[in-house]
């Protein structure tokens, strides 16, 4: 039996461009520096998932209710507390696991991510077919991502200086959007406001990952010419 591969993971090199990610970096240390010990970044990345959980349950059940979706406000705060400081304990208290953490919090990621599209979709503001359409653009440029780790050893983190956090930001002023205007059709008498802007999201992300897999393969062609097989 061969033995397992213990050799440490080469480092990635993280490009994070988002607006807020300097602030949010400040932030993030001052709350690592304060953590208790009994708080590991396991326990962050289930929090991260527990949060996630509390947004798909607020938009399905805003079906019975509007008040509901505060859950899901207040779901996206926990989902962006766990998701963002388990590395980044790990980090401060150099306790890396490179292997291990990067396969968790990446799963973890998906899963959340799922969760929260397709609690949108089925929410009564907008169609799960839209909203799907979304899910498929952000998986798309995760692929992307994880690509460009293996290819190029970059985890690209942010597109057109906007991130996780950016997006999360964006996904709560909807939801108080919901609450504010309610569901009103705009366009053909069947899509809502909120059908065409979800919708015009997951059309951007599938745009995104078009160019970017473009730009990548023209600089992995550069850097790797073609070979005359002729001699």
């Amino acid at each position: 039996m061969a033995a397992p591969n213990t050799a440490p993971a080469k480092p990635i090199n993280r490009i994070q461009e988002n607006l807020l990610a300097r602030n949010e970096r400040r932030l993030l240390n001052w709350l690592c520096a304060r953590m208790p010990p009994f708080v590991t970044p396991d326990r962050l990345t289930w929090t991260g998932m527990v949060g996630a959980i509390c947004v798909f349950a607020g938009y399905v059940a805003s079906n019975r209710g509007d008040a509901w979706l505060w859950l899901s406000i207040a779901g996206y705060f926990v989902q962006w507390f766990g998701d963002s400081m388990d590395g980044s304990l790990a980090r401060f208290r150099k306790i890396e696991r490179p292997r291990y953490g990067y396969f968790l919090d990446h799963s973890c990621d998906g899963l959340a991510t799922a969760l929260v599209v397709v609690g949108i979709g089925l929410s009564k503001y907008v169609l799960l077919e839209v909203a799907l359409v979304a899910l498929v653009g952000y998986l798309l440029l995760s692929i992307h991502a994880f690509l460009s780790v293996r290819v190029l050893g970059e985890l690209k983190l942010s597109y057109l200086n906007a991130g996780p956090t950016e997006l999360r930001l964006i996904l709560i002023a909807l939801t108080l959007a919901m609450m504010a205007f309610g569901s009103q059709p705009a366009l053909f008498g069947i899509l809502t406001w909120f059908d065409v802007l979800v919708g015009g999201i997951g059309s951007l992300l599938i745009v995104l990952f078009v160019l970017q897999t473009a730009i990548t393969a023209r600089r992995l062609a550069r850097d790797e010419p073609p070979i005359d097989w002729r001699g």
